[in-house]
Parts: C-alpha cells; sequence; structure tokens
C-alpha cells in the first residue's frame, strides 16, 4: 500500500500521453450479483498494464463484464484523455482515490480532476503517519483535515470518504482509532471499507460495517490468503497475501449481508496480486453466485 500512496501523492493532473484510438470491446455479459449495487473494479489492480496500454487495458476490464470501474490516477493522461479513454471503453468512474498530500496541497485541483474523469467521490486512501506507529493524535488531525476536504467536496458538488487500513484497528479510548477517527468526523464524511485491510488489522469487518451502518457507502471486495494470520495494526501485505474473493479467509457472505442491510451502493473488486487477470475473473464467477445469509444482525 506504500507504493500505491507514493504513486497518488506524486500523480499530477494534466500530464501528456495519447489515448489509444477507440475501439469498442465486446463484453461478455454485464455482471450480475446479488449486491444492491454494481461490481466495479479499482483501477489500482491493473497498475502494471494502465501506464503502457491505457484504452486496451480498459477495452479488456469492459469485456470482463464491468461497467463501473474506481479511479487511482490518470497513469500519464490528462483528466479529460483519461475521461474519453473510460467513456470509450463504456466505462464510468463514479469515485475517485486521491492521496491525503494531494488534498491537503491541491484540494481545488484534486476535486477537479476527480469531476474531470466523471467521479461523483473522492476518497482518501491513506493517512500519512509513522511507520507501525499511528497515533491518537493523527488520527484526530486527519479528522479535522477530512471535515475540511469534505466541506470542499460538498461545494464542489461531491461527496468525500475514507478507506480504512488496518492501521487504525488499534485499542483507543473509544474502542478503537477507527472509532476515535469516526467519532471526530463530520457525519457527512463516509467509510470506504477495503475488508482485506480491516480484517488483516485486527478488525472484524462485517461487524464494522454494522457498527458504522449508512455511512459505509463503499467496500473494497477481496480476499486474504489462508497462511497469512490477521495481526492488530497490520496495514500491508504482501502480494502473495491476495487471493480470489471467496478463496480466502473473509466470512464473505457476512460482509455482503452487513454491506446490503446497511445500504451501501458501490462495490469495488480490487486484486493487488501479481496475477490480476488471473484472479479477477474467479472473485467475479464467486460473487455471481454468493447469496449472503439472511440473519439480522452480525452483532446478534
Amino acid at each position: 500500500m506504500h507504493s500505491r500512496r507514493d504513486f497518488l501523492t506524486s500523480v499530477a493532473a494534466g500530464l501528456g500521453g495519447a489515448v489509444v484510438a477507440p475501439i469498442r470491446a465486446r463484453a461478455q455479459g454485464d455482471i450480475k450479483t446479488s449486491l444492491n449495487g454494481p461490481l466495479g473494479l479499482q483501477l489500482w489492480s491493473l497498475r502494471e498494464y494502465l501506464p503502457k496500454d491505457l484504452r486496451g487495458t480498459l477495452d479488456k476490464v469492459r469485456a470482463l463484464g464491468f461497467r463501473e470501474v474506481e479511479g487511482a490516477g490518470l497513469w500519464g493522461r490528462s483528466a479529460a484523455e483519461m475521461r474519453a479513454a473510460l467513456e470509450g471503453a463504456g466505462l464510468r468512474c463514479q469515485s475517485a482515490h486521491m492521496g491525503f498530500e494531494r488534498l491537503r496541497d491541491d484540494l481545488q485541483g484534486a476535486l477537479a480532476e476527480a469531476k474531470a474523469v466523471g467521479a461523483l467521490w473522492v476518497v482518501c486512501p491513506w493517512i500519512p503517519h509513522k511507520e507501525n506507529a499511528f497515533t491518537r493524535d493523527d488520527a484526530l488531525k486527519a479528522a479535522e483535515a477530512f471535515n475540511g476536504f469534505d466541506k470542499a467536496a460538498s461545494a464542489a458538488g461531491l461527496r468525500f470518504g475514507y478507506h480504512c487500513h488496518g492501521y487504525e484497528f488499534v485499542p483507543s479510548a473509544e474502542g478503537t482509532l477507527f472509532d476515535t477517527l469516526a467519532g471526530a468526523l463530520n457525519p457527512r464524511v463516509m467509510f470506504q471499507m477495503d475488508v482485506f485491510h480491516a480484517f488483516h488489522g485486527g478488525a472484524d469487518p462485517a461487524k464494522l460495517i454494522d457498527r458504522y451502518n449508512d455511512r459505509v457507502v463503499s467496500l473494497h471486495l477481496k480476499d486474504l490468503n489462508k497462511s497469512f494470520p490477521p495481526k492488530v495494526g497490520a496495514a500491508t501485505a504482501p502480494a502473495e497475501a491476495d487471493v480470489p474473493v471467496g478463496s480466502g479467509q473473509i466470512d464473505m457472505p457476512a460482509v455482503v449481508r452487513a454491506a446490503k442491510n446497511g445500504g451501501a451502493k458501490l462495490y469495488y473488486l480490487e486484486d493487488e496480486s501479481t496475477d490480476p487477470w488471473g484472479h479477477i475473473p474467479q472473485s467475479v464467477a464467486y460473487l455471481r453466485k454468493l447469496e449472503p445469509p439472511k440473519s439480522a444482525s452480525v452483532l446478534g
């Protein structure tokens, strides 16, 4: 995740680069699931391919049945070129990740970039902090900054949210530092629950989603290799820890049930393995068949 944070920090709008001539991909049927919203793909999954062949990679994404993607930078293009490539491939970007430093140092530029690619949501995926030392002070300072980002996003006609990681799930007076952060935020600031990072960092993602209910508007669906035990406060994991959804440790039916009960509408697959083209179809196949349990609450 450090590499994604660094990438988002260094990305600048307006970089040059030609978009491949439009060739619409033939989808193999749109993805149908039991989710109460479309299943999209976080484009960070294809970070090795997008800079080399933006349009060809997006065509392959559409051919897998996706209509929705979540942004993770511009891959060396301008925002206008990125929007044209997405639309040419038949894709829509409702949500875009923006690094904390970019939001802090160029808030209006970041919001303008998000709007230019078609996004309605701006999501911050990381809070800067010392290695293995996320503190209460970090959480409270981040909440203050996020409240400012949210105010500016609202004025621009956008919504703002925070994408969780494992470093927040260490004990605090409020429960965990995630609870500390959440309590200091304006209730307008929503959450994107990355179920892999939440679980790997020591949280139960289904209970976490139940706890924050309608503040959870978005999920990253991914799974943790059974040979990697969760560790409280763990923020990152190697590529081999990422396995196709449904083949790892996470109780995905409970996660989906909690998300549906809370009204989440945005669901994104994310694959951080070295074989995304192999993993993504397996994850899609699992989610097509998944029927979540009908119990009222995992909290009982």
